[in-house]
């Protein structure tokens, strides 16, 4: 299987990652975290041999310390077009969901709508929360079934599906604007239409799955809150979570007592997640994106549309025996790159190990932390263990190539 993608300076962009340049390996696994820039690389080692003191010092090493935190806080903030003050950085998005959790304030009787199709991430929080409190939860899986009844291997978070879950108790929902398995992209700036139309019903949205593919304009969208994961956009190992500002005083702070308004995203729920060598990198994402992103973004979605055409026709030339989870046209504005399948008469775990064993791809099966989706809407039975059951999965970004 091979093709030439040629509209795309694919050498050039690979050559800003030094582990594509050092093995044979064929990276298929980047959804679960793509390979990282040259240049972030040599950012945290300069980071932690010339400036690694703590902040808030009024010497010279300690105020450029604060300098290049505070200009990586800057840089995430732009990344999604929102101000410094709206963002908050930590170990992971499930984190970063749990303390958003303990923060909001909700009242008896309060309902929260949550997307059967999201990572485990945007669910687990909330389930918790709700029977901590006696919240009720309506679940949503979009078009999940088929007139017949069967599972639909192509469910969509559409809005009026959670039209029909909405009412005058609705008070949160939560959804993915990309599923880490099936890499449809859902309409998030309808379905933020959609749910603002109940006075102060909130939108979480989970992106990890599709920042690394498209430009994010939360403004633009009108989400409440949003989190990405910068070690999936070819950065550092940390997560980030944007807040509208004018929710901020609706929120309880999690930080010390001795933190007064006005408060910041990070000083609400940070609980210093974050870390200074990882956050003060992250500019040289921006750098690597360039001074017009959105003329990158848009070779990038070309790119990766040719790319996912490659696989997507290969897998529909097999027929019945290959069963393809998400949409199966290539389109740049109906999917990213990220491909679920099963062969028939195949476990996913002994398909990857057998293809694995003799080549140089790399990629995985199970559920992906999308487990709801998996037993519940596409009915696959992943097993109770990563790697049991559920789909196989290859996940490309827009450095790959069409040679294989």
């Amino acid at each position: 299987m091979g093709s030439t993608v040629d509209d795309f300076d694919v050498q050039a962009a690979r050559s800003h990652f030094p582990a594509l340049n050092q093995t044979s390996q064929i990276y298929f696994d980047n959804a679960g975290g793509s390979q990282i820039l040259g240049e972030v690389i040599d950012s945290i080692v300069k980071y932690l041999a010339q400036t690694n003191v703590q902040m808030g010092g009024h010497y010279a090493v300690g105020k450029q310390s604060t300098e290049k935190y505070n200009e990586g806080m800057k840089a995430a903030a732009q990344y999604i077009n929102a101000g410094p003050d709206e963002i908050v950085l930590g170990s992971s998005t499930t984190q970063l969901m749990r303390n958003l959790s303990s923060a909001l304030t909700f009242q008896d009787g309060d309902e929260l709508i949550l997307s059967k199709l999201d990572h485990e991430a945007n669910i687990a929080a909330w389930v918790q929360l709700a029977e901590r409190r006696g919240l009720t939860v309506k679940w949503w899986s979009g078009s999940a079934q088929t007139k017949n009844g069967q599972p639909n291997t192509n469910p969509k978070l559409d809005v009026e599906s959670l039209k029909s879950l909405l009412s005058e108790r609705t008070r949160l929902v939560a959804c993915t604007h990309t599923s880490n398995i099936l890499g449809t992209i859902h309409d998030i700036k309808k379905i933020a239409e959609a749910v603002h139309t109940i006075p102060g019903a909130l939108l979480v949205v989970d992106a990890v799955a599709y920042a690394p593919h498209r430009q994010v304009d939360v403004q633009d969208l009108g989400v409440d809150y949003y989190a990405l994961s910068w070690y999936k956009i070819y950065g550092p190992h940390i997560a980030m979570l944007y807040g509208r500002r004018a929710l901020h005083p609706t929120m309880t702070s999690l930080g010390h007592y001795f933190h007064h308004p006005p408060y910041t995203l990070e000083s609400l729920l940070g609980l210093a997640g974050s870390s200074y060598e990882l956050t003060a990198s992250i500019p040289q994402v921006l750098a690597y994106i360039g001074p017009n992103p959105a003329s990158k973004w848009a070779a990038i979605a070309a790119h990766e549309e040719k790319l996912q055409a490659i696989i997507l026709g290969y897998l529909r030339s097999k027929g019945r025996m290959v069963s393809v989870y998400g949409e199966e046209e290539a389109s740049s504005s109906l999917r990213v790159p990220v491909i679920s399948f099963n062969v028939e008469g195949w476990k996913a775990a002994d398909l990857v190990e057998r293809v694995q064993g003799a080549s140089r791809f790399g990629f995985k099966s199970g559920h992906f932390y999308s487990k709801r989706l998996v037993d519940d809407v596409l009915r696959l039975g992943a097993g109770d263990g990563e790697g049991e059951g559920g789909v196989v999965r290859v996940s490309l970004v827009h450095y790959n190539t069409g040679e294989w």
